[in-house]
């Protein structure tokens, strides 16, 4: 699992703990979310899963990178269930 942070301005002005604070709190968040679709399918090897936390407008999103099959199957649900409750 990959997270690409997408910020407004200069990274060096972001505070890097809370940064590493939500990505602790995300991803058991999208793992179990994960493992409750996937799990099977996946043997539970989310490594190919690539999500884009935007920082601007609070909100993630399933990467580009993310197999197209892979982000069908989960994308409707983790709009609702972890997109909306983000950040």
């Amino acid at each position: 699992m990959h997270f690409n942070w997408i910020m407004n301005g200069d990274q060096n002005d972001v505070d890097k703990k809370s940064l590493i604070d939500l990505e602790y709190r995300l991803r058991p968040r999208i793992t179990r979310f994960l493992m409750e679709r996937l799990e099977q399918e996946c043997s539970g090897d989310f490594s190919s899963f690539h999500f884009d936390v935007d920082m601007v407008s609070k909100e993630i999103r399933i990467a580009d990178k993310t197999p197209q099959g892979l982000a069908i199957k989960v994308s409707e649900d983790f709009k609702n269930i972890i997109s909306s409750n983000c950040c």
